[in-house]
C-alpha cells in the first residue's frame, strides 16, 4: 500500500476526532462496518474462533480483537497499544469569565502542552456532555461546535518589548480564550450555550439540562499534506491518533490464524492512572475473560507480545544538538524503535529483534532512538502495560516534529510504513 491511498483515511480520522470520545466513536463505527460486535461488560461473554468484537471503557478507551483458530496457549495474543488523548486545553467546570467587555472561558492544562502555539489560532470546542432529559434520565452525548468559536490573541509586541527574552506563559492569566463580546452581565453562560448546541446536534434526545462535561479546545485547521514536494503530513493530535489509526487498519486488514488485539487507552498524557488508562484494569480484565482463568491467562501472556505504538522525536534541523549523534530519527525514514536504560521504554533486545524482523519481512526501513545521556525522556503506555500484565513489550513509533504542539508534523510516508510493519506483526506465524 502507498501513502497516497493510506493517508486520506488517516487525515479524515484526524479531522473527525477532536477529542478521545470522538476518536473512539469513529473507530467503533469503522469496526462495526467490518463485522465487529460490541461486548457488554455487564453481561456474560461467549466468544468462539474467528469472532470479532470490541469493548469500550468510559467512551474514551477501546479494545478490539479478532480471535484466531490457533490455540491461545500455544500462540498467545499479538497486541498493539496506543492512546487516544492528546495535550490540550480543557474547559473548567465553572468557566465563565466576564471582564473588560469580553465573555471568556477558564481552561486548565491537560498534559504536557506546548503553550505558545495556542495563541492566535481559530479554536473550537468538542467532547462529551452528560445531561438529563425531560424524563429525568441521565445520558451522555458527544458535541462538536466545529466552527471557530474561541481564540486566544497574543499581546502586541508594542506592549511587551521583552517578549523574546526568556518568555514564560502564565496559563491562568494568559490562556483564557475569548468567546465573544459581552453585551451585558446577564448574557447566557457556557452551560446555556452547551444546551443550545445539544439541541442542534441531538434534537431527538429531549435534553433538559447540562449537568457536567469533559470538553476541550481544538484547532479547526484540518490535516494537510505540506512541503514543496508534499514530503510531510501536518495535523493536530498526530500524537497519538496516528498510532490508533495505523493499529486499527492493521487489525482490520491482517490475515492469518493468530488472535490479534488493539488497545487504545485514554489518559496516557497525564500518567495513565485511571480506570480507562493503561495503569488501570481494562486490558487485564478483557484478557482474563478471553482466557477463562488466571492459570490460562499466565500461560497465554508468556507467549504474547505487545507493540506499544507512540510517536517518536524526529531530528529537528534547527536543534540538531538536542539529539544523540548516533540516534537521529528522520522523517520518512520508517518506524522508530525506542530504547531507554531506565525503563522509560519497555523495549529489550529480544522484543526489538522481533519488531526488526517484522520490518524486514514487510520491506520497511527501521530506525532506533535513545536520548542524550544528559537529557530525560518521556514515556508511553509500554512500560505501564508491561508492568501490569507481565507481557513482553517493544516501544515503537512513527517519527514526528513538534510533539505536544497544537499542530504536529510527520513524514508523508511514515504512517503507511508503520502500518505495513504492524500488519506484518499481526500476520506472522511466529514471533
Amino acid at each position: 500500500m502507498k501513502a497516497e491511498s493510506f493517508n486520506p483515511g488517516l487525515m479524515a480520522f484526524l479531522d473527525e476526532s477532536p477529542s478521545p470520545f470522538h476518536a473512539v466513536t469513529a473507530m467503533q463505527r469503522t469496526l462495526h462496518e467490518h463485522g465487529f460486535n460490541d461486548l457488554d461488560p455487564n453481561a456474560p461473554w461467549t466468544i468462539g474462533d474467528r469472532d470479532k468484537a470490541l469493548v469500550l471503557r468510559n467512551d474514551s478507551s477501546l479494545i478490539a480483537f479478532r480471535m484466531g483458530s490457533a490455540s491461545l496457549i500455544e500462540s498467545g495474543v499479538r497486541m498493539i497499544g496506543a492512546h487516544t488523548d492528546s495535550p490540550c486545553l480543557r474547559i473548567k467546570p465553572t468557566p465563565d469569565v466576564r471582564r473588560s467587555g469580553f465573555h471568556q472561558l477558564g481552561v486548565e492544562i491537560y498534559g504536557g502542552v506546548l503553550l505558545a502555539p495556542w495563541f492566535d489560532r481559530d479554536l473550537s470546542i468538542a467532547g462529551r456532555v452528560t445531561c438529563s432529559d425531560t424524563n429525568g434520565q441521565r445520558l451522555s452525548l458527544l458535541i462538536d461546535f466545529k466552527k471557530p468559536i474561541v481564540t486566544i490573541p497574543s499581546l502586541a509586541i508594542h506592549l511587551n518589548r521583552d517578549i523574546h527574552k526568556n518568555r514564560t506563559i502564565n496559563p491562568q492569566q494568559e490562556l483564557v480564550p475569548i468567546l465573544c463580546n459581552l453585551t451585558d452581565q446577564s448574557e447566557a453562560g457556557f452551560r446555556e450555550l452547551l444546551l443550545q448546541q445539544i439541541h442542534q446536534e441531538h434534537p431527538e434526545a429531549n435534553v433538559q439540562a447540562v449537568t457536567d462535561y469533559e470538553l476541550s479546545c481544538y484547532d479547526t485547521q484540518g490535516a494537510q499534506q505540506v512541503g514543496l514536494r508534499g514530503d510531510f503530513l501536518a495535523s493536530a493530535r498526530l500524537d497519538n491518533l496516528l498510532s490508533c489509526y495505523t493499529g486499527l487498519r492493521s487489525l482490520l486488514d491482517a490475515q492469518g490464524e493468530q488472535t490479534i488485539l488493539l488497545v487504545c487507552n485514554d489518559h496516557e498524557e497525564v500518567g495513565s492512572a485511571s480506570a480507562a488508562g493503561a495503569q488501570g484494569p481494562f486490558l487485564h480484565t478483557v484478557l482474563e475473560r478471553l482466557c477463562g482463568d488466571n492459570e490460562t491467562m499466565a500461560r497465554v501472556l508468556a507467549r504474547s507480545l505487545l507493540i506499544s505504538a507512540d510517536n517518536a522525536h524526529a531530528l529537528h534541523p534547527n536543534y540538531e544538538t538536542k539529539h544523540d549523534p548516533q540516534h537521529q530519527p528522520r522523517l520518512n525514514g520508517g518506524p522508530v524503535i525506542k530504547f531507554n536504560a531506565n525503563q522509560r521504554y519497555a523495549t529489550n533486545s529480544e522484543t526489538a529483534s522481533i519488531f526488526r524482523g517484522a520490518c524486514v519481512r514487510a520491506d520497511v526501513p527501521v530506525q532506533s532512538m535513545a536520548m542524550r545521556s544528559d537529557m530525560a525522556c518521556g514515556s508511553t503506555i509500554g512500560p505501564i502495560t508491561s508492568t501490569v500484565l507481565g507481557v513482553d513489550t517493544v516501544d515503537v513509533g512513527a517519527p514526528q516534529l513538534g510533539m505536544h504542539s497544537i499542530r504536529e508534523t510527520t513524514g508523508w510516508h511514515d504512517p503507511v510504513l508503520l502500518y505495513r510493519a504492524l500488519k506484518e506483526f499481526f500476520e506472522s506465524q511466529t514471533l
